[in-house]
């Protein structure tokens, strides 16, 4: 039963990753001041150590991240004002770096709490080592989402035959209801990765 629990919630999460990959919404949040790819910028300036970040960017790239990094360090030493700026400086090109050896544009550094909600709260799972109560809270929410769609279609098929009317109202239904499972059904069987296209959307 948890096994089949967590199987639904892992497809649910993936539902609500492609919703977020809508037109106006963020997917990825390694461009913004709080996400994973700067925090990692920041320990390794405070470090001046530049191995923390390497792992974000492809092999061949690792080349301009040392160099960025280490015009970052130097004119850091300048005073408060100059830090601020190189600090700037590593993360854009480090976020820029990033997101083009994964396919993805840059647009420029979001500002902190950018981050969508369930993209934060996947975040704070593996930093609390457990993903149960988000699994659980999705799961919730998906399950909600599809006996809404189910209970809509299911009242207007009995009216279906009454009207031509009631019958495109049925209809409706119908593909909403069917393209909401359809679409959890698709998360199951297609992965979608940082910097690709999710099923259906842009990134």
């Amino acid at each position: 039963m948890k096994t089949a629990i967590r199987k639904f919630a892992a497809t649910a999460l993936a539902l609500v990753l492609l919703t977020l990959a809508l037109p106006g919404l963020a997917l990825a949040h390694c461009d913004t001041l709080d996400g994973p790819v700067v925090a990692d910028a920041r320990v390794a300036l405070d470090k001046g150590e530049v191995t923390p970040v390497l792992k974000w960017v492809k092999v061949d790239d690792e080349g301009e991240i040392r160099d960025a990094f280490a015009r970052a360090v130097a004119v850091r030493k300048l005073g408060p004002e100059a830090q601020q700026l190189a600090d700037t400086f590593f993360f854009e090109t480090l976020v820029r770096v990033h997101r083009a050896g994964e396919g993805a544009p840059f647009t420029g550094l979001k500002p902190a709490g950018a981050i969508e909600p369930p993209i934060a709260a996947a975040d704070q799972a593996l930093a609390d080592g457990s993903v149960d109560p988000l699994a659980q809270k999705i799961a919730e929410h998906a399950a909600a989402g599809v006996r809404e769609r189910f209970a809509r279609a299911l009242a207007a098929k009995k009216h279906a035959g009454e009207s031509v009317a009631a019958g495109r109202e049925y209809v409706e239904a119908y593909v909403t209801y069917v393209h909401y499972v359809e679409g959890v059904a698709q998360a199951v069987h297609t992965e979608a990765h940082h910097g690709e296209e999710a099923p259906g959307h842009k990134h």
